[in-house]
């Protein structure tokens, strides 16, 4: 049986990949920091099939602790500071948790276990203020926020140690991936939330920055499938992740909306403070590499994923006006 040890497990991405992991007989651990109120949202329902270690990505023992304890055929590095607007606001934050807490990573396994295959959640905000439309391996970075920057260093950190100690390191630089496990504060979250809670009567508007920026858009479940297969190949190597399809947020608003029969047009309020302090107008990624070598393709299209998600949070919101129409 193989084992993974998987950071960020209880985030969108590391909750799909565990079930996904799981579904093919391995032995997964996931790696979450003691808090008091631990949030098991995105996992509850493969929690006891998970085993779980506590550590702390900026504490370097805690990582050998935890790659001895797991002897990890393969580690995913998923946990992240990910949101991008808040990495202005909190620029060291985010170069601790983005950034240095990947050599962090990579040390503990090149240490206890150098023989693990290593996968780096690399992302498309690397290529910034785009240099070639579209984007592939080869298209240098340009990142335009502190998370952009963040997460460019770990990309080279992980090259930087498969070179430099024949370590199996990638790094998969995923485009923009969402799905009902997304946080609320992300736009596609944001406006699945707000179609539904508009459309049932819990809110009246949903206030917006930019509605022509350009996005990449695919469904998270789709995106771990291909996370694993990079580890399973007979050499290590980095693969642009994307649909290959660019839609603007407007757009996004239109699929969402219609899908509850509204017109986003009667709900948006345009508010300065969620407009980027330098914006990425366009990301558009080139994944033949992914699809040729990797053997991955796309399952989910645009449309049934922002629908997929309005439907979740239309349930959600249901549950909510239940439990309040319960008399106290």
């Amino acid at each position: 049986m193989k084992r993974a040890l998987i950071t960020g497990v209880t985030g969108q991405d590391g909750s799909y990949l565990a079930e996904f992991l799981l579904e093919k007989g391995y032995e997964v651990y996931g790696l979450r920091r003691r808090t008091s109120t631990p949030n098991f949202e995105n996992v509850e329902h493969i929690k006891n099939k998970i085993k779980w270690l506590s550590g702390d990505l900026n504490d370097l023992a805690s990582l050998l602790e935890a790659v001895r304890l797991s002897d990890p055929d393969e580690v995913y590095n998923l946990a992240a500071q990910s949101f991008v607007a808040a990495s202005w606001p909190q620029p060291i934050a985010t170069a601790q948790m983005t950034a240095l807490a990947v050599t962090n990573m990579l040390e503990a396994v090149r240490i206890i276990k150098p023989s693990a295959r290593f996968y780096q959640a690399s992302s498309s905000e690397m290529f910034g203020k785009v240099m070639e439309t579209p984007q592939k391996e080869t298209t240098p970075f340009y990142p335009r926020s502190p998370y952009g920057v963040a997460k460019v260093y770990g990309h080279w950190i992980t090259t930087n140690y498969r070179e430099s100690y024949n370590m199996f390191a990638c790094s998969g630089i995923l485009f923009n991936h969402e799905s009902p496990r997304r946080g609320l504060e992300f736009v596609t979250r944001k406006v699945t939330d707000a179609a539904a809670r508009i459309k049932l009567g819990l809110q009246n508007e949903l206030r917006m920055g930019n509605l022509d920026a350009l996005r990449d858009w695919g469904f998270a479940g789709d995106y771990v499938k291909a996370m694993w297969l990079m580890l399973q190949q007979n050499e290590p190597d980095d693969y642009v992740i994307s649909t290959g399809e660019m839609h603007t947020v407007t757009e996004l608003l239109e699929v969402a909306f219609g899908h509850v029969g509204l017109d986003y047009r009667d709900y948006i309020v345009i508010d300065p403070e969620f407009v980027r302090p330098a914006e990425v107008d366009l990301l558009l990624g080139d994944c033949s590499k992914a699809k040729e070598r990797l053997g991955w393709k796309l399952e989910v299209s645009f449309k049934q994923l922002i629908e997929m998600m309005v439907d979740s949070d239309l349930e959600k919101a249901r549950q909510q006006l239940s439990i309040a129409a319960i008399p106290q």
